[in-house]
Parts: structure tokens; sequence; C-alpha cells
């Protein structure tokens, strides 16, 4: 399916230094930002307050923020929990209070804003949780890189596969350097996106490389920036259609969903934008300069020893 078609392919490989000047200092500044202010982690990674309020009606999200706001309560996560009139919120431990007295400031502050408030737990997750957590998420997310890296190695050339594995960790980089610039806070569900926006990617890699792979098979003559070329714009509407449809959804998320879905949303729409950029515009021309070719593609000719078939005759 395409909604439109390209004739004369865009010579993307003639600005290729300059695209890939723009994405090394971009991946250096979130380099930079994360070695010097560091991810915002949430309660779930820090440890702190679990409280679970229950109301007679659907709960206002917006008015309980408000509440705790007002009441001196910073960093914390007001979401459903399972059901519009169950509520979990989610705060740091202050120094020199305890859990249950940080359960009574809350309630307090929500009687007062919102009545109809009924207490159902609280709970405290202790630090050594929010390691286990924090290292458990570390772990998926070196796992899901390393199937990555294991499917593009027996699926494309070597130099298809390194130029994709540097692109997709370009990614990640960048969107966890854009929490760490801007001290947003770095949830499980954000680290949900960044799996997300890694699997996404390299769809959009191995697109564009099978079209690569293709090329260099079926047409002969052109040269390797051209043939890079070619798949690119080849692809392009294939692109915007996919994007573009993803992209939809993924800001509807982050204008409607409210607080709870915000940084969710916020870490796809970063990674989305990136994953086109790194896909077409880093791990293509990485693969021109590791030295990719059409002669890498085409069999061998076997040779034809000459001698006797079963009649005697020479061949």
């Amino acid at each position: 399916m395409e909604f439109f078609r390209i004739r004369k392919d865009i010579p993307f490989m003639r600005h290729a230094l300059k695209f890939n000047i723009i994405s090394l200092v971009t991946f250096l500044l979130a380099v930079f930002f994360l070695l010097t202010k560091g991810l915002h982690l949430s309660v779930e990674f820090t440890g702190g307050t679990l409280i679970e309020v229950n109301y007679q009606q659907a709960a206002d999200l917006e008015k309980i923020r408000g509440a705790l706001g007002k009441s001196g309560f910073t960093d914390f996560s007001v979401q459903n929990f399972g059901s519009s009139q169950d509520v979990l919120i989610r705060l740091p431990l202050r120094e020199a209070q305890d859990t249950a007295r940080q359960g009574e400031t809350v309630m307090q502050a929500l009687t007062a804003e919102t009545p109809g408030a009924t207490l159902r737990r609280v709970e405290f997750v202790g630090p050594q949780v929010g390691k286990e957590l924090a290292e458990n998420g570390a772990m998926a997310l070196l796992l899901v890189v390393v199937g990555i890296m294991i499917y593009l190695a027996f699926r494309f050339e070597w130099r298809f596969s390194v130029s994709a594995i540097i692109a997709n960790l370009h990614d990640v980089i960048i969107i966890l350097g854009f929490f760490a610039a801007f001290q947003w806070e770095f949830s499980l569900s954000v680290l949900a996106a960044v799996l997300a926006v890694l699997g996404y990617s390299v769809n959009e890699s191995v697109v564009v490389f099978d079209r690569v792979r293709e090329t260099f098979k079926k047409v002969r003559g052109l040269s390797t920036p051209e043939v890079l070329d070619h798949a690119i714009t080849s692809t392009i509407s294939r692109t915007i259609i996919t994007h573009g449809s993803t992209q939809m959804m993924v800001l509807s998320m982050l204008i409607f969903g409210g607080e709870t879905l915000y940084y969710f949303a916020l870490a796809l729409t970063i990674g989305i934008c990136f994953g086109i950029y790194s896909s077409v515009l880093v791990a293509s021309p990485l693969v021109m300069w590791l030295g990719v070719s059409r002669e890498q593609f085409i069999a061998k000719q076997k040779k034809v020893i000459e001698g006797a078939n079963d009649d005697g005759a020479v061949v």
C-alpha cells in the first residue's frame, strides 16, 4: 500500500556526513546529561509509600493531585487502580516521617478537598525493592538488546547488523538523555516505552535493509550510495503510513491520557521520531562506510570441471 511513489531517488547519502555529525552531537549531549544529572527515578525505583484510596463515585484525579500539591507533597503520582473509584498514590518518603504518619497527612488533605475518600491500605516500598526493580529493568533492557543483536546477525550480513545495532542503541541513549536533561520522572512505564522503541526502531531498519539487499541483487550499474538512496526513497511512503498512524495514537495518549500516561507517551514520541532518523539517516550511512557492495550479495559461479560423462563423451 502506497500513498504516493517518488519517481526520482532522493540523494540522502550525499549528506550522510552531516546527518551523522548531528547524530553524534545529539548522542554526546545525551551521554553528558546522563553522567552529570542522572535519571530522576520514580518511587518504584527509589522506595516510598503506596496509598490506596477508595471513593463511592468516580475519583477526580486532578482534584486529588491539586490537594496533594497544596499540602506540600512533591514527586508524587496518582492513578486509577483497578477501577475509576480506586486510586493508587505513590509518595517519596519524607525525612523524619514514618509511613503511617504520611498516610494520615494524605487522608487529611484528600478529605478537605475531595470528601468521601476511604483509606484501603498504606504500604512502604523499601529501597531494596526499588533496587531490585531497577536491576530487573536493566536486565530486561540488556536481554532485548542481545536478542536484537542475535536476530540481526542471522538475518543480515555483518555490516548491516553492526549498523542496525548502533542505530538502535543510539535511540535508547537519546531517550534517556532527554529524561536526564529535563529531569522528567523515569518510571516502569517509561522503561516499557524504551523497550517498545527498541523493537519499533529495529523493524524500520529491517525494512530499509531488506530493500537495500533486494536492490543490490536485482539492479545493476548503481553505486552503493545510489542503491541506499533508492532503498530509502522507495520505502518513504510505507514509513509515512506506519509512523504517521502510530504517532497519531501516541499523541492522543500524550494529550488526552492524563498524567498517568504522559511520560510513557512522551518517551514513545521521542523514540518514534529518532527511530525514523536513526534507521534511515544513521544506519544507512554506517552501512555505506563499512564497505557494503553488490559483490557481497551475488552468488559466485561454480567452475565446471571437464571430464567424461556416463557415455564417455567429454563435457
